[in-house]
C-alpha cells in the first residue's frame, strides 16, 4: 500500500505542473522550497529535540551564498553546491556554541541570530546592502516548468534523507536523547555530536532551498527573509507532524495554499492595505492553536493512527486470553482458606 501510495504521489508530482498556469505553477516551486526547508526544521525538533526559530537565516545564507558567487562569475551549478556546503558550515560553527543551549533560550538565540544576519545583510555593500542583490543568473533549467521540477527532485532526495537518517543509529540515538539524556548518556549516545550533525543538516536543506530561491527569482533582499518566515516553517513542520517524514510537505502544503487564498482576498477591491498581513499572522496563529489543541501531534500522525482501524481488532482479540486463565486464579486462592485455617490453630 505504501508502494502504491509513494507512486502514486511521483505521478501526480510530475503530471500537475504541465496543468498548471504561470502563477500557480511559481506557488508549486515556493511550496517545494518551503517543504524542503520545513523538512529541516521537523528533524531538528522532531528527533532532536532542539526548537530553531531562526532556520531563514540558513535560508539566506543559502541564498546569498548562490548570489554572490554567480554574480562575481562562479558557475550556476558551482553556487548550488556551495549554497549547502556554506550553509553547513555556517550551522557547525554557531551550533556548537549555540546548542549547549536548551528550551526556550536556543529559541531565542537563533531567533537573535537571523536578526543579526538580516541587519549585516542590510548593511553590508558587498550583499546589495537594502537594495539587494540583483542581476543573479538563472540555472539552465528550461524555465518555471523546470524549477518545479528541480524543487520537487531535490524535496524527494531530501525527503530520503530524512528517512535514512531517523532510521539510522544516529536517529535511535536522538530519539532516546529526547525521552531522556541522562540514560541516553549512560548508554553510550554522542549526544552532543548528534545534535550538532542534525542540526547542520537541517541548515544545508535550508541553503540548497536558498540557493534555488536565488536563482528562481533572480533577486535577494534583506526583506525576503523576515523573522515572521522562521515562524512560518515551525507552523508548517507542526501542523504537518513533527518528526514525520510526509509531514513537511503536508503542512507547507497546508500553509502555503491557505496563505495565497487569503492573500488574494486581502487584496480584494474594498479592503484594507493591512489586510493581507493580517490575515496571514491570523492563520499562522489560528492553525497553530488548533493544531496544539485538536492535532497535538500533527495531521500526518493523526491520520496514519486512524487509517490502520481493522489492524488494531487483533490486538483486541488477543487481550482476553492472558485473562482467561483468571477463573483459575481462585482455584490457587482456594487453597489459601485452608491454609489460612491453620495447620495448627485448628486443633
Amino acid at each position: 500500500m505504501n508502494g502504491r501510495l509513494l507512486a502514486a504521489l511521483v505521478v501526480a508530482t510530475l503530471a500537475v505542473p504541465p496543468l498548471l498556469p504561470d502563477r500557480h505553477l511559481a506557488t508549486y516551486v515556493l511550496l517545494g522550497l518551503a517543504a524542503t526547508v520545513t523538512a529541516g526544521v521537523s528533524l531538528l525538533m522532531g528527533h532532536a529535540g532542539q526548537v530553531s526559530l531562526g532556520q531563514a537565516s540558513f535560508y539566506a545564507i543559502g541564498g546569498y551564498t548562490a548570489g554572490l558567487l554567480t554574480v562575481h562569475g562562479v558557475p550556476t551549478l558551482a553556487g548550488l553546491v556551495a549554497a549547502p556546503v556554506i550553509a553547513a558550515g555556517a550551522a557547525v560553527l554557531l551550533g556548537a556554541p549555540l546548542l549547549r543551549l536548551r528550551g526556550h533560550h536556543l529559541a531565542f538565540a537563533t531567533l537573535a541570530l537571523q536578526l543579526i544576519l538580516v541587519s549585516l545583510l542590510g548593511r553590508g555593500d558587498w550583499a546589495g546592502g537594502a537594495i539587494g542583490l540583483q542581476g543573479i543568473p538563472q540555472l539552465p533549467v528550461g524555465g518555471d516548468l523546470g524549477y518545479a521540477y528541480l524543487v520537487w527532485a531535490v524535496l524527494a532526495v531530501v525527503l530520503l534523507i530524512s528517512h535514512n537518517v531517523v532510521a539510522s543509529r544516529a536517529g535511535r540515538g536522538l530519539r532516546a536523547a529526547a525521552t531522556s539524556e541522562v540514560a541516553a548518556a549512560a548508554s553510550g549516545v554522542a549526544i552532543g555530536r548528534y545534535r550538532l550533525a542534525v542540526f547542520a543538516l537541517s541548515a544545508a536543506f535550508a541553503g540548497l532551498a536558498g540557493g534555488i530561491y536565488a536563482f528562481y527569482l533572480g533577486y535577494l533582499a534583506p526583506g525576503s527573509f523576515p523573522v515572521l518566515l522562521s515562524v512560518e516553517f515551525v507552523v508548517m513542520a507542526v501542523v504537518g507532524g513533527l518528526g514525520t517524514i510526509a509531514g513537511p510537505v503536508v503542512g507547507a502544503a497546508v500553509i502555503v495554499l491557505l496563505v495565497q487564498a487569503l492573500t488574494t482576498l486581502g487584496t480584494q477591491p474594498g479592503m484594507p492595505g493591512y489586510a493581507p498581513t493580517v490575515l496571514s499572522y491570523a492563520v499562522y496563529a489560528l492553525l497553530l492553536v488548533a493544531t496544539v489543541l485538536y492535532l497535538p501531534r500533527g495531521i500526518v500522525p493523526a491520520l496514519t493512527r486512524r487509517s490502520p482501524g481493522p489492524a488494531a481488532t487483533p490486538a483486541r482479540t488477543t487481550d482476553p486470553q492472558p485473562s482467561d486463565p483468571q477463573p483459575s486464579d481462585p482455584q490457587p486462592s482456594d487453597p489459601q482458606p485452608s491454609g489460612l485455617a491453620p495447620p495448627g490453630k485448628g486443633k
